[in-house]
């Protein structure tokens, strides 16, 4: 293929050049313009961040760059798109043939995409997808290359990679599948690396080792980074350059500094505004709305008890233990175990929101599912509305997941694609027999209008929407049915700043309406303490810390939590951390072998209602 003259279309130091690139879709006969006129240049050893809400374009402007666009329905409309390769060649992507694009995609340009489950392949362990990678572009062979993965895994921090090599998707955390991802699209020291969302599934620490590793392999490769994401903490932290896009279009860009000290357009300003700050909740008790731009008066930020502190807690779990077999060998016996919950007690009160924060793997998410009997438990008692519901048989627990729903932190593997979203947020209702016909119908439109989407979106199929918006239809599904509780894993952080503040404004509203008790379990810290009133943080199973958030945010006792705390990126580019030592502690892991109990730490109580346990946590 005839390339127009490389040296003089782009100049030595420019990784990549975009020029008046638009994307549309075709569906139901109509033509979407997804992107317009979008131009854009990335330096050799420079990141470039784009932002934007939720459908703005930023996803879709990240698979055009890849020619990856065409297999998600779309179609490269107009526009150039020069890539300078590793062997220094400059390339036309948009001109590209796709059997150019194999061998460019993963050696030249990687992409870390926002929803690892359905980016890795569920039937091939994770080390296997890995060295594919590595054999194909480096042509090492198979053993070398499963050397090379195991060495990424440990640069991602993931502990017991030996043995993570081996295991499939499903078997990790959605945090531990993020950081497979990010492994993989390292793994050939690419000349460019788009990075959609790649740190929203992560806890901050990780996050913050994750941010760090990307700059210290920029550094040493010279790589260009464009990083896709809706953090302005994360935008402070990594950005040489920013470029804010409003549907479809790039509405302005400039060094990070001027974005945030001077940013020239509205909608820029609005963005910043929704930031979650650590540390705005100081001295304030309880749980408030964000105030948000199109609120009229001071009401949006009016913190109100929803709390119902008579009476008993409708949920109660006392020494929750849940773990889970490793078998192996030549008889497939059971060799060792994954201590993921250990003797976890705690109540939740009607009104109340309780968050679970921890690291990835910590044990938050097993918790939350464990009280749906979603994973058994083995040991302990769980009590809801004075009925002890672990012991219920499977077809008690009909009436159970009425009044207790879950919202998933993998938007798109909890839909069925097969499914309208309309349907799948109305079958809850349909299953119960709540409602049915018309009368479902507008419960469905309301509950899309509640968290920012149209009603005719309920006639559109999963794959039709960002991810973001995939997370509200999930809310949407959970609130359908007005349970006494909900379970929220990781339930607003796939969304960007300002539906995140709609959503945790809605939830408030929600529960000072019905009384909703959350079960909150995240790793941001902005809005734990948002939305929280109190906080339990998790470690390696246990809950080291937990009691009022406004004791626990202000006066952390536990070192662990210091370091949580401490981790948490800064909206504001002139607190970016200094270069230290990569991965200087020791990966800890849940995982024991048979009969090596782990400790247990006593819970202390430090002040009223405030409880630490009394032991060192290594590296914090």
């Amino acid at each position: 293929m005839n390339q127009p003259d490389a040296i003089e279309t782009l100049p030595e130091d420019r990784v990549l050049a975009v020029r008046d690139l638009s994307v549309s879709f075709q569906q139901q006969g109509r033509v979407t313009e997804a992107v317009r006129g979008l131009s854009l240049e990335v330096n050799r050893g420079e990141t470039l961040a784009i932002v934007g809400e939720s459908g703005s374009g930023k996803s879709v402007t990240s698979l055009a760059l890849m020619r990856l666009i065409e297999q998600a329905g779309g179609t490269l409309e107009q526009g150039e798109i020069w890539l300078r390769r590793r062997n220094g060649q400059a390339i036309d992507l948009a001109q590209a043939r796709q059997s150019q694009m194999r061998t460019i995609r993963g050696a030249d340009m990687a992409m870390i995409f926002q929803e690892p489950m359905t980016s890795l392949n569920p039937v091939f362990p994770v080390g296997e997808q890995i060295a594919e990678s590595i054999r194909l572009h480096q042509g090492k062979s198979h053993q070398q290359a499963l050397a090379e993965a195991r060495r990424m895994l440990d640069l991602v921090r993931i502990p017991e990679a030996k043995q993570v090599l081996t295991r499939y998707p499903h078997q990790l955390s959605g945090g531990m599948r993020q950081r497979v991802m990010i492994a993989m699209a390292l793994s050939c020291k690419p000349a460019l690396l788009i990075a959609d969302e790649p740190t929203t599934a992560l806890d901050v620490t990780i996050q913050a080792q994750i941010l760090q590793l990307i700059r210290v392999l920029q550094k040493e490769m010279e790589m260009g980074v464009i990083f896709i994401t809706h953090d302005m903490g994360v935008v402070a932290e990594m950005a040489d350059r920013v470029q804010v896009m409003y549907r479809g279009e790039g509405i302005e860009s400039a060094e990070v500094n001027t974005i945030f000290r001077q940013p020239q357009q509205a909608y820029t300003r609005a963005l910043l505004a929704a930031v979650p700050k650590l540390g705005a909740m100081r001295g304030q008790p309880l749980p408030a709305k964000f105030p948000l731009l199109n609120d009229e008066g001071a009401n949006a930020s009016q913190p109100q008890n929803t709390v119902l502190a008579e009476g008993a807690p409708i949920l109660q779990v006392r020494d929750l233990v849940a773990r889970f077999d490793i078998r192996g060998g030549l008889f497939n016996r059971v060799m060792r175990r994954v201590h993921a919950v250990e003797k976890v007690s705690f109540d939740l009160r009607p009104g109340e929101t309780l968050a679970l924060v921890g690291e990835s793997g910590c044990g938050k998410s097993t918790t939350g599912r464990a009280l749906l009997r979603l994973v058994e438990s083995q040991g302990g008692s769980i009590t809801f509305n004075g009925q002890r519901i672990d012991r219920l048989k499977n077809s008690e627990l009909s009436h159970l997941r009425r009044d207790i729903q879950f919202i998933f932190q993998d938007p798109y593997a909890s839909l069925d694609p097969r499914l309208t979203v309309g349907y799948s947020i109305m079958e809850p209702l349909l299953v119960h027999g709540v409602m049915k016909g018309r009368e479902a119908e507008q419960r469905v439109a309301w509950l899309l209008e509640k968290v920012g989407l149209q009603p005719e979106h309920a006639w559109r199929y999963p794959h039709e929407f960002s991810g973001g918006q995939r997370q509200r239809i999930c809310i949407a599904r959970a609130l359908a049915l007005n349970p006494k509780v909900v379970i929220a894993d990781e339930s607003v952080s796939a969304l960007d700043v300002s539906i995140q503040a709609q959503i945790v404004n809605l939830m408030l509203d929600l529960q000072r309406e019905f009384g909703i008790a959350f079960l909150f379990i995240s790793h941001d810290m902005a809005v734990v303490e948002r939305v929280s009133h109190r906080v339990a943080v998790m470690y390696l199973g246990q809950i080291v810390e937990i009691g009022p958030r406004q004791a626990v945010f202000e006066n952390p006792q536990h070192p662990y939590t210091r370091k949580l705390m401490s981790a948490v990126p800064v909206a504001e580019p002139g607190h970016r951390r200094r270069e230290r030592p990569l991965l200087v502690d020791e990966i800890l892991s849940p995982i024991r072998a048979l009969g090596d109990e782990p400790n247990v730490a006593p819970l202390v109580e430090v002040s009223a209602g405030h409880f630490v346990a009394r032991h060192a946590v290594n590296g914090a």
